[in-house]
C-alpha cells in the first residue's frame, strides 16, 4: 500500500519538476524575467494553498481510494496541458491547474499511512512515501533534459503527464482500506467533525510551522536549476547530469528522519520530544544552505545544498507523522491539508520575494534566509504546538 503512495509521489514530482528543468529554455522562448518566472511559480503555489484546505476534507469524505485517484487524474491532465502553453499567461494558468490537483498528494499519502501503520512505524512509513519526492526530483533532470533536447519541451510535458494515468491502472484495483488502523483503538473509527479540528491548538501551530519550513524545499525544486545556470554557469546538458545529486541525498534524509524517530521511541522517549527533537536536529542541518552560496567551489556548494535538502526531508518525515499522532485516521487528511495551507502561503510569499531579491541583488541573501527559516519552524513547534497528545485525551 505504501508503495502506491510512493509512486504517486514520484509522479507528482516528475510533473512538478519538469518546469524547473525546462525553465532555462522556456524563459528564453517566452522572454521571462526572474520576477515573471516567480509569478508562474506563484500561480502553482496559489492553487496549492487553496486546495490544501479543500483536498484534505474532500479525501476524508470520499475515502482514500476515490480521493487519491481524483487528485492524480486531475494533476496528470493539467501536466499534459503544459505542452500547449503559448506564453507566460497560459503557462501560469496550467501551473495553477497543476497545483489544484497536486495539493491532494500529501493529505492522501498521510491518510494511507494512518490507515495502515501503527504510531511507532508512521515516521518511517511517511519517510518511505515522501522519498518519492526525492526520486521524482532525481529522475526529472536527466529524463526531462533528454526528452527536451531530443524531442522538444512540449513532448517532455506530455510524456511526464501521461505517467499518472498509468498509475491509476494499478491503484484502482489494488487499494483497499482496513477496518481499523494497526495499533488504533476501536473508538478511532468515530468520525471527528471538521469544525472541531479547527479548535485544536495543534492545527494552527502546525500551519504556522509549515510557513517557515516548506518554502525552503520549494526554493530548491523551482530555483536550483536556475541557480546552477546563472550563478554557477551550467548549461542544459550539465543541469541534466548534475542537478539530481542533492535529491539523492535528500532521499536518504527521509529514511534518516524515520530511523531517528523510531530509535528514540524504542528508548521510551515521549512522542512529543521524539517528533519535535527530530525536527530540530534536521532543521539545524538545513543551515548548511548559508555556506553553500558563499563557497567558491561549485561541487562543495552542491554538497552543502545536498545536506540542507536531506535536513528538510528528515524534518518532513516527522512532520508528516504528527497529524496521525494527534487525530483519528478519519480526520488526518483534513488536518494535514489545513496545515499545508501554511506551506502554500509561505511558498507564495517567499517565491515572490526570491524573484525580486535575485533580480535586484543576488542569490546570496536568498540562501542565507532559507538557511534560517527552518530554525524558526522548530521554535514554533517547541513554543506554540503543545504536547502531541492523542485527541480525546486532551483537547488543548
Amino acid at each position: 500500500m505504501i508503495s502506491l503512495a510512493f509512486w504517486a509521489t514520484v509522479i507528482n514530482y516528475l510533473d512538478r519538476q519538469t518546469l524547473s528543468v525546462a525553465a532555462p529554455v522556456l524563459r528564453e522562448q517566452f522572454h521571462m524575467s526572474n520576477v515573471e518566472y516567480s509569478r508562474v511559480v506563484f500561480a502553482f503555489m496559489l492553487a496549492y494553498t487553496i486546495m490544501n484546505g479543500v483536498s484534505g476534507p474532500l479525501i476524508d469524505k470520499l475515502g482514500t481510494r476515490i480521493g487519491y485517484a481524483l487528485c492524480i487524474g486531475w494533476w496528470s491532465a493539467a501536466a499534459v496541458l503544459h505542452a500547449f502553453a503559448r506564453g507566460v499567461w497560459s503557462l501560469g494558468a496550467f501551473r495553477f491547474l497543476l497545483g489544484v490537483g497536486e495539493a491532494g498528494n500529501w493529505p492522501a499519502g498521510v491518510k494511507v499511512v494512518s490507515e495502515w501503520f501503527p504510531p511507532r512505524e508512521r515516521a518511517m512509513a511517511c519517510g518511505i512515501f515522501n522519498s518519492g519526492s526525492s526520486v521524482g526530483a532525481i529522475l526529472a533532470p536527466p529524463i526531462v533534459a533528454f526528452i527536451l533536447l531530443t524531442f522538444g519541451w512540449r513532448t517532455a510535458f506530455f510524456a511526464v503527464g501521461a505517467a499518472g494515468f498509468l498509475w491509476l491502472l494499478f491503484w484502482w484495483p489494488i487499494y483497499r482500506t482496513p477496518a481499523i488502523a494497526p495499533g488504533e483503538p476501536p473508538e478511532a473509527e468515530t468520525r471527528m467533525p471538521f469544525r472541531e479540528t479547527l479548535r485544536v491548538r495543534f492545527v494552527w501551530a502546525f500551519l504556522l510551522s509549515k510557513i517557515f519550513m516548506d518554502p525552503v524545499w520549494y526554493f530548491y525544486i523551482f530555483w536550483f536549476p536556475e541557480y546552477l545556470k546563472n550563478a554557477r554557469h551550467f548549461d542544459m546538458a550539465a543541469i541534466g547530469k548534475f542537478a539530481w545529486i542533492p535529491f539523492v541525498v535528500a532521499g536518504a534524509g527521509n529514511f534518516a528522519g524515520g530511523a531517528l524517530s523510531a530509535w528514540l521511541l524504542k528508548r521510551n522517549v515521549s512522542i512529543t520530544v521524539t517528533r519535535k527533537g527530530s525536527v530540530t536536529f534536521f532543521a539545524a542541518l538545513m543551515t548548511s544552505a548559508i555556506p553553500a552560496v558563499l563557497v567558491q567551489n561549485t561541487w562543495l556548494s552542491i554538497a552543502l545544498v545536498s545536506v540542507a535538502m536531506a535536513g528538510y526531508t528528515g524534518c518532513l518525515a516527522n512532520m508528516l507523522a504528527m497529524p496521525g499522532d494527534v487525530f483519528p485516521q478519519n480526520a488526518v487528511a483534513s488536518v494535514y491539508g489545513l496545515g499545508s495551507m501554511g506551506s502554500g502561503f509561505g511558498g507564495m510569499v517567499f517565491t515572490l520575494i526570491t524573484g525580486w531579491v535575485v533580480d535586484h541583488y543576488s542569490y546570496t541573501p536568498v540562501f542565507i534566509g532559507f538557511g534560517i527559516l527552518p530554525l524558526i519552524c522548530a521554535l514554533v513547534m517547541w513554543t506554540l504546538m503543545g504536547p502531541l497528545t492523542p485527541r480525546g485525551a486532551n483537547t488543548a
